[in-house]
């Protein structure tokens, strides 16, 4: 058991840059503007000290323990952290008491921070239903699970749940470039020349992961030789060392992207399946949006495969829907499946061509009447207007076929291909015509 809000001095001096950069109130934390944003319910909470038990459940490094302790800063409550992970009934036994002790002699609230709870078992967490429901607890725990599937129903009633998300790039650079600064508790102190990029690559590459960026930082700092004037230069291949990862050369928004973009799709079209993995492992490394690949994926098989094998689009929007639920790391085989399917189907490109020949003919030719025949006829007075008259419904002829105008202006846009499954469309569709 530790009380870390009430002796900062231990965090200060030796532990490492994540923890001691730590922000001070509630006014320095950074990120989680979803549910920290003016007006935001966690936020009313906070202002007007109505705290009640929480969940936080979110990535590491997303700020959980940091905003425990901003909660309990700015509620003046005490604090103490227990991890789920080696306490015990007997210790948090032990925390209540203190806590209705103190709520009975100074009426002070106590915030029980629970590290990892979804590691207690039912048992554990039926322990703090009673001091919860009476208020000699303010529970809030953390959890990178989600909680719906770990915690008990009792306990889930009787908290607010607000998940964290990983910390945008924007925000890790904020937090680096105050411990650059920061010379109490950052590495202020030391005379440090850091390159943008490399900055930016390691908010880049830590994944959203407060901890990772500063700890790795640090280790960058600490170990890199000073120069004769005295200056740490931290460069693209100090913090490449640092944190154990390489720099990809790819920007997010500029020609890298579009460019290994660009590959990865006409890899998949030339139905190279080995340059189509190699191209999405290049922007799965780099932190691309895996929305963004499996979209692309899903466009490349209606776009290239089509009816050539039309199970190549079902593949690809289950892989869609498939990586929205699962995310990475596990997304990237779910996306290589898909990519790979697609990859090696066969190829026709004969709707896209079709709608484009349809639209265009729409965009700059006069717009055909819908004939008589085709007109709705389900409403009373559409026979006094003779809609519908004369419309032959194919499922009363031989094969469920016969020839009449669907257009006032009859046009050939599909052409099917003889590739793949679309070789049985064009043997039907032939035959169709030739009737």
């Amino acid at each position: 058991m530790s009380n870390l809000f009430d002796s900062p001095e231990v965090i200060v001096k030796d532990s490492p840059l994540s923890a001691r950069m730590r922000p001070k109130n509630l006014s320095e934390y950074v990120g989680q503007s979803h549910i920290l944003g003016e007006g935001k319910l966690l936020t009313r909470a906070i202002e007007a000290d109505r705290i009640s038990s929480l969940v936080l459940y979110g990535p590491p490094g997303s700020g959980k323990t940091t905003l425990a302790l901003c909660i309990a800063q700015r509620t003046r409550s005490h604090f103490e952290k227990l991890n789920a992970v080696s306490s015990n009934v007997e210790e948090m036994r032990k925390v209540i008491a203190g806590a209705q002790q103190r709520r009975s002699m100074s009426g002070r609230k106590t915030i029980l921070f629970i590290d990892e709870i979804h590691r207690f078992n039912k048992a554990q967490q039926d322990v703090l239903m009673p001091d919860i429901e009476e208020g000699n607890i303010v529970l809030i725990g953390a959890t990178v699970f989600n909680p719906f599937f770990s915690l008990v129903a009792p306990l889930l009633s009787r908290s607010l749940i607000f998940e964290l998300q990983p910390l945008a790039k924007e925000d890790i650079l904020v937090l680096l470039n105050r411990a650059l600064a920061d010379s109490e508790r950052g590495l202020g102190f030391l005379k440090i020349d850091a390159e943008a990029k490399a900055l930016d690559f390691l908010a880049q590459i830590c994944d959203g992961d407060a901890r990772k960026a500063l700890n790795a930082l640090e280790v960058a700092a600490l170990t890199t030789p000073k120069d004769i004037q005295g200056t740490i230069a931290l460069n693209i291949q100090t913090i490449e060392e640092s944190i154990q990862k390489k720099q990809v050369q790819y920007d997010a928004d500029g020609d890298e992207h579009y460019d290994t973009a660009s590959a990865f799709i006409k890899s998949m079209r030339g139905s190279d399946p080995d340059a189509t993995l190699y191209w999405m492992a290049k922007m799965i490394y780099a932190g691309e949006d895996a929305r963004f690949i499996a979209r692309r994926i899903v466009i490349c098989a209606s776009e290239d495969v089509g009816n050539a094998d039309p199970q190549a689009l079902v593949l690809a929007t289950s892989a869609m829907q498939a990586t929205e639920c699962v995310g990475l790391p596990e997304a990237r085989i779910i996306l290589a499946q898909a990519a790979v399917y697609v990859a090696c189907a066969p190829k026709s490109n004969a709707v896209y061509l079709a709608i484009d020949k349809a639209l265009a003919d729409v965009k700059e030719k006069r717009i055909g009447a819908v004939p008589k025949h085709l007109k709705d006829s389900h409403y009373k007075g559409s026979s006094k207007l003779g809609h519908g008259e004369g419309y032959k419904y194919p499922h009363d002829y031989p094969e469920h076929y016969i020839a009449q105008n669907y257009m006032m202006h009859p046009s050939t846009y599909y052409e099917p291909t003889a590739q793949g499954y679309e070789a049985k469309i064009k043997e039907r569709l032939d035959k169709l015509r030739k009737k």
